[in-house]
């Protein structure tokens, strides 16, 4: 196995295609089919599925391309070190559940190594996608909560696929409203306040359990039900239809503007929000400065 053929297998599956892969890595389109069958058969495993309209990367493929793009990361880093190389297109991702610090986090690595050409990724998505995201390694990083309805699956989930969680900070539950609701005076909310106003939450497709649902107390009966995929559509019910959601109460101004509040829940629960990433894996720069803005942002609610 060398660094080339590790480059070669990144190319072709950013363009999902041996013949523009080979023009843009300058070989023949031969060559560069052998490399890669070498490449497998030594590895012992199927990178890319081959159909008509070009090639598919495999299940067991996006995790051995995960593993590689970290080892090309690292030879980079010696090519800086040593050659002051600097690295063409770095490549980072992020899986979390709704939350506006994760954004603010990935801002700030982003103006920290951006450049003139990167590819990162950040993916708000559901529960168990994050965790099986990291699992994989289609990200670096997780951001998802723990309470005491749906700690003890999360934990054995996280056990299974190998990881380890990683505590930022305590929450008391926080109802999210609209800054012009009819309860939006009042300095501390109960159940009983929102019972005739819309929930919303986040839809979690086939894994739509209360263990994985993204807002506490999910298992509560509610007349009023409506579910979204993003939080654009969520802020925006919140404030057309008098609607709430219940979550970490954290929330950041710059990025969702001043209509939508957090206000307390009188409730004995708490979201122990953290991080997972692969237990014997080392992070990448990115995932290191990632991590200390996330605790930068996060540091004055612990």
């Amino acid at each position: 196995m060398t660094l080339q053929q590790l480059k070669y297998i990144v190319t072709v599956a950013e363009t999902g295609n041996i013949t523009e892969a080979a023009k843009q890595l300058f070989i023949s389109q031969p060559s560069l089919t052998n490399a890669i069958h070498e490449l497998e058969k030594e590895m012992q495993v199927t990178i890319f599925n081959r159909t008509n309209k070009g090639v598919a990367v495999s299940n067991e493929g996006d995790v051995f391309l995960a593993y590689a793009r970290q080892v090309l990361e690292q030879a980079s880093l010696l090519e800086e070190k040593f050659l002051h190389v600097k690295e063409q297109s770095p490549r980072f991702s992020v899986s979390c559940q709704h939350y506006s610090f994760a954004v603010n986090a990935f801002v700030d690595v982003i103006r920290e190594f951006g450049g003139e050409k990167y590819d990162f990724t950040l993916r708000e998505t559901q529960t168990y996608e994050i965790i099986e995201d990291i699992s994989r390694l289609k990200s670096e990083i997780g951001i998802l909560y723990k309470s005491s309805k749906n700690e003890e699956i999360i934990d054995k989930l996280i056990k299974q696929y190998g990881l380890k969680f990683e505590e930022l900070f305590t929450a008391a539950p926080h109802v999210f409203i609209s800054s012009r609701h009819p309860l939006a005076e009042k300095e501390i909310l109960t159940l009983e306040d929102l019972e005739e106003y819309p929930y919303l939450s986040f839809e979690q497709g086939d894994y739509n359990s209360f263990y994985f649902s993204e807002e506490i107390l999910s298992t509560l009966d509610r007349g009023r039900n409506i579910k979204v995929r993003d939080r654009a559509t969520l802020f925006n019910l919140v404030i057309g239809l008098n609607g709430y959601t219940v979550s970490s109460g954290v929330i950041s101004n710059e990025l969702n503007g001043e209509q939508i509040i957090a206000k307390p829940l009188q409730v004995d629960e708490y979201m122990i929000i953290g991080t997972i990433t692969q237990k014997n894996m080392p992070l990448s720069r990115y995932g290191k400065a990632y991590m200390e803005s996330l605790k930068k942002h996060t540091g004055s609610l612990i």
